[in-house]
């Protein structure tokens, strides 16, 4: 299965790299376009820079960065061994962190020459987008997180909805056959009541990563516990939480609002941990209602689902 290519043809036209005499930072910035794959659209004096959850590519954004690109500048990539990013690039070492990932991320702003830019992060990319805000918080303004966990696993005081237990066995069954688990933790992140194309394309879009990256990041990724890092994030930050979900449950959001100095809750007339593909309509206007208050705050009602 190939995941779908909904984006855009027209892009921002990277003018950096049309110099005649390029320099080290042009040099770096071609690289790391390629590395990671990075995507530019739309117009606008506000700049939204988009972190895929596990696994996907940055076409999982479509409902909303299409239309957003309407009135904001749009920055999309993939994380390394992910989508069309330069699997040659991944370092396993490296890659070991969530931070490294992060990284990338102040990489791709740095060599952009971008400025006050809004982070939107879903699930584990809420983790990366939380400790790139906190690495180099001068090229950000605010964070949208997206069924956000610093920690999917239950630890001593902590509900994280997932045990030890649990994810081993995922991690059991991607080792063996990596088709049956794309299928099995695609139903984990959705609602019976989803259309099943969603389902779908999650499933496509695990299925199609490489097998020794799929084995690694999920590792990474779902063993995280970057509790720790959570009140380095001194941004606006936007939580938005889903009224029914298994992978970061209401338990999380409510540790989050604990430790943020800044942070917004919503609760999305939604449930299932992907709220921009089951609720895209009412996930963007919480967003914009975020984006349009000065002070971070959401006055905005979402919109219930007709």
């Amino acid at each position: 299965m190939t995941p779908p290519t909904h984006l855009p043809s027209s892009t921002w036209p990277i003018a950096f790299a049309e110099s005649s005499a390029p320099t080290a930072l042009a040099t770096e910035r071609e690289l790391i376009i390629k590395r990671n794959n990075v995507r530019l659209i739309g117009e606008g004096s506000q700049t939204l820079l988009f972190c895929n959850g596990f696994g996907c590519s940055q076409q999982i954004w479509r409902y909303l960065s299409t239309p957003l690109a309407n009135r904001y500048r749009v920055v999309l990539f993939d994380y390394v061994g992910t989508g069309d990013s330069d699997l040659g690039a991944y370092n396993w070492q490296e890659y070991s962190t969530l931070k490294r990932y992060a990284q990338d991320v102040v990489e791709i702003c740095r060599v952009l020459e971008l400025h006050e830019v809004v982070l939107i992060g879903h699930s584990v990319g809420a983790t990366i987008a939380m400790l790139a805000a906190g690495q180099a918080p001068g090229y950000f303004a605010k964070c949208v997180l997206l069924t956000a966990s610093p920690c999917y696993l239950n630890k001593p005081g902590y509900y994280g909805g997932l045990t030890l237990e649990d994810v081993n066995q995922l991690f059991a069954l991607l080792d063996v056959d990596q088709n049956s688990w794309a299928n099995l933790f695609s139903g984990m992140l959705i609602a019976p009541e989803h259309a099943p194309t969603i389902g779908e394309e999650l499933a496509s879009y695990f299925c199609n990563l490489d097998s020794n990256v799929a084995r690694h990041f999920a590792r990474v990724a779902f063993l995280a516990d970057n509790r720790a890092d959570v009140s380095q994030l001194q941004l606006p930050t936007l939580l938005l939480q889903c009224a029914d979900d298994a992978i970061a449950p209401t338990e999380v959001s409510t540790f989050l609002m604990e430790h943020l100095p800044q942070a917004t809750l919503t609760t999305l007339p939604a449930v299932g941990h992907c709220p921009h593909l089951s609720a895209p309509l009412e996930t963007m206007a919480a967003i914009e209602a975020f984006l349009a208050s000065p002070d971070g705050s959401t006055s905005t009602p979402v919109p219930a689902r007709s």
